[in-house]
């Protein structure tokens, strides 16, 4: 049985916080150019309130500083989206691709549709694996916990979902609506969600703390109940 592997992008590939903070560089640039700030007051504003959760933050930011309308809501939220971002994979990520070179490779990811396409050619992706779904160009509804974009994957390759890995770090949505399927499911420990918890329907069916332990023998250990690889 030849394997598919299947890539989540954000906190799987590389740190998703790596492109936040490229983001806030970003806008940290634009505000101190356009009101004459000092940029790395502005950059570390922006860290620091993002200590206290994501949401809102620009706003609560512009209106620590006086500036706070929606037209700069709203400019802060185009710098950050437009920006070309200073992002790199995780190195057991790229290693990880490279040992699977000879394999289809996808990614299926969620978010902006220009945020995310900019972030996979910034990690220089767009060559390196067969093709990237980007959910949101199907809409929203199709945007995981949906097996749309796996069911595609699917039909390209001709093959049934148990053919089909995916590795993602998220158990919240990245698992429950395709292990029902029959798509096999790994978990990789890192990021912002490692050490989140959850029950047994939402969780996949392996765990590894790093994409260092997908290898070969994994593999073979996914499928060994059809014979191995």
């Amino acid at each position: 049985m030849r394997p598919i592997l299947v890539f989540d992008l954000d906190d799987t590939l590389y740190d998703e916080l790596s492109y936040v903070y490229s983001g806030f560089n970003a806008v940290a640039t634009f505000l101190a150019y356009n009101f004459k700030l000092d940029n790395v007051t502005v950059y570390e504003l922006l860290k620091k309130r993002l200590v206290a959760g994501r949401g809102r933050i620009f706003d609560d930011v512009l209106s620590q500083l006086g500036l706070f309308s929606r037209k700069n809501v709203q400019c802060c939220i185009s710098a950050y989206r437009l920006h070309n971002p200073s992002i790199a994979l995780y190195p057991d990520a790229d290693e990880c691709l490279e040992r699977f070179k000879g394999l289809p490779i996808y990614i299926v990811t969620d978010g902006n549709k220009l945020v995310q396409q900019k972030k996979l050619e910034a990690l220089d992706l767009v060559g390196r694996v067969k093709r990237c779904f980007i959910t949101h160009r199907f809409g929203i509804r199709n945007a995981k916990p949906s097996p749309y974009c796996f069911q595609k994957i699917c039909a390209s390759e001709k093959v049934c979902s148990a053919q089909v890995i995916y590795i993602a770090d998220n158990p919240s949505k990245d698992f429950v609506g395709i292990k029902p399927l029959g798509f096999r499911t790994v978990r990789v420990l890192t990021g912002q969600h490692k050490m989140l918890q959850k029950p047994a329907a939402y969780e996949a069916e392996f765990r590894i703390h790093s994409l260092h332990e997908l290898d070969w023998s994994l593999l073979n250990a996914i499928f060994q109940h059809s014979g191995g690889l």
